[in-house]
């Protein structure tokens, strides 16, 4: 209930009327089945854009963090985080990264919409980064459909050093659903859930028009905060997803 009184009386009129977001591809949402949105990860607010434009409701893992904060500021974070659709969700690996898996695939498992950030963490310079297999196994374990997700500049509302939100338009690009039936019972391959996470990551490109850089996001920050820029590959050398043999 109070997803829906923040969506359309408190928060996302004044959202609208401010940042006037502009979405494409609605009609490739299913009307009431499950399915991932996996999307680039720009800014904080993209986990607000995003439900603020589709008519369904949807979920989507957060970290732990968001929820746990102490004093005022902590909770009224944790309040915030709940009303837009949030589940904390433990990202420290091992037993976590199941306990993870498992919250995903009950949400699916319920019919709703799950959103998901391959990359893990918020890009750090604007540029796509390598995606974790996570979105693959779940897709192949629930046996659902993967949209891909692009934002549309939400990194220039509120950019590193900004402490006043810059009034603009952003952006929603929804791709088509990348079907992965093909590889229904090979959830355990990695090599196949890495290929799977590839052709998400270069739907994901193709939509956003980011440069796309082969390392994972937190290894990049690491390079960034040393002085070296991680090398871009061009969308002509990004591999081709591998098709499974017949």
């Amino acid at each position: 209930m109070f997803y829906w009184l923040l969506k359309w009386v408190l928060l996302g009129p004044w959202l609208r009327l401010l940042f006037r977001p502009k979405v494409e591809g609605l009609e490739h949402l299913p009307g009431q089945s499950a399915a991932i949105l996996a999307s680039n990860h720009l800014s904080f607010s993209d986990s607000i854009f995003l439900p603020l434009v589709l008519p369904r409701r949807v979920t989507f893992l957060a970290k732990a963090e968001y929820f746990t904060g102490r004093g005022i500021k902590g909770r009224l974070t944790a309040w915030f985080m709940t009303g837009v659709g949030q589940v904390p969700i433990d990202r420290s690996g091992g037993r976590a990264s199941e306990d993870a898996m498992a919250t995903g695939l009950r949400i699916l498992g319920q019919g709703k919409l799950l959103g998901i950030y391959p990359e893990g963490t918020r890009s750090p310079d604007g540029r796509l980064y390598r995606g974790k297999t996570g979105v693959a196994r779940m897709a192949l374990e629930a046996g659902v459909p993967v949209l891909p997700v692009a934002m549309i500049d939400t990194e220039k509302i509120q950019p590193p050093g900004r402490v006043r939100p810059r009034i603009m338009r952003v952006g929603v690009r929804i791709g088509a659903p990348l079907d992965f039936s093909r590889y229904e019972g090979l959830e355990g391959d990695r090599f196949v859930l890495r290929s799977i996470t590839d052709e998400i990551m270069y739907e994901l490109m193709t939509l956003s028009g980011q440069e796309y850089v082969d390392m994972y996001a937190t290894k990049a920050k690491s390079e960034l905060a040393a002085g070296r820029v991680p090398t871009t590959v061009s969308l002509a050398d990004f591999e081709q997803p591998v098709q499974p043999a017949a």
